[in-house]
């Protein structure tokens, strides 16, 4: 009996004998199958190729970024921030190690977990029982739960506030369900945390929105125009995603100016071709 995990995504499965048949995260119109097809592989074969091993690196007071090298599945960041005694992991990652924990509880361990949407829900379950701490996701990407566990917390409504000055808000998009995290961090001007709902492009003055990244499927405007006018009621100076492209400042107007932009291109107003 193992816990499978697909090599495409990262997403760790209940305990099976043989395989699964397929991912039904990859399987699905937002993912992809890998061109080699589908393989799987499990967190003990992972650590047992001494291949991986998990970068922890300071970012900034009260935040660390967590990030697996060489890549593993899509190849996202966790952070694992810090708040008044309280330590966030937010996202998750699939590979996770004696060191990965013996160096995180170093810097406090781990309060809770939570999750953007659900193509980082790797091995959230094996983090969960690690640290002993509660996964928190919108109940509306329940059926995107892979692997089970009396740790997950199915949170209902537009936002939880999990401490004070740490604020999850689902905004849809990506998935129903698609949450992102608000910090104040102590901090006249707060940090937002967004996965992949928001992706800061190549240009770091901008971001976009999308249905399906690899697939290159856009959100219609309708969407973009209502998660925009839900984030012009945050408020934050710097914004992280999940691949570790930062907005260093004034990153609430960039996500507002760009979600003008990308409604503009859309409905033909922002270019002639």
């Amino acid at each position: 009996m193992n816990y499978h995990v697909c090599e495409t995504c990262g997403v760790q499965y209940e305990k099976s004998i043989v395989e699964p048949s397929e991912c039904k995260i990859c399987t699905e119109e937002r993912q992809y199958v890998s061109i080699d097809g589908q393989n799987w592989t499990t967190l003990d074969q992972l650590v047992a190729s001494s291949k991986y091993k998990n970068k922890i690196t300071f970012e900034e007071d009260g935040l660390h970024s967590v990030k697996t090298v060489p890549t593993f599945g899509i190849g996202q960041t966790a952070y694992l921030v810090q708040n008044s005694h309280f330590n966030l992991l937010w996202d998750c990652i699939t590979y996770i190690d004696i060191e990965t924990i013996t160096k995180i509880n170093e810097l406090g361990g781990i309060n809770a977990i939570a999750l953007s949407h659900p193509h980082y829900y790797s091995s959230q379950v094996e983090w969960a029982e690690a640290f002993d701490a509660p996964i928190y996701i919108h109940e509306d990407d329940k059926e995107w739960v892979t692997r089970p566990s009396e740790h997950i917390i199915f949170w209902s409504g537009e936002e939880l506030n999990l401490q004070e000055g740490i604020v999850l808000h689902r905004v849809g998009g990506h998935f129903k369900g698609a949450t992102i995290l608000e910090w104040q961090n102590n901090k006249k001007e707060g940090i937002l945390f967004v996965g992949d709902i928001i992706r800061v492009v190549a240009d770091r003055r901008w971001v976009t929105f999308m249905y399906s990244y690899p697939n290159f499927i856009p959100l219609p405007t309708n969407t973009v125009k209502r998660i925009a006018s839900q984030l012009d009621t945050f408020n934050f100076e710097k914004l992280f995603d999940a691949f570790h492209r930062v907005i260093e400042k004034d990153a609430k107007e960039r996500v507002q100016n760009s979600a003008n932009r990308y409604i503009a291109a859309l409905e033909n107003k922002l270019f002639e071709t």
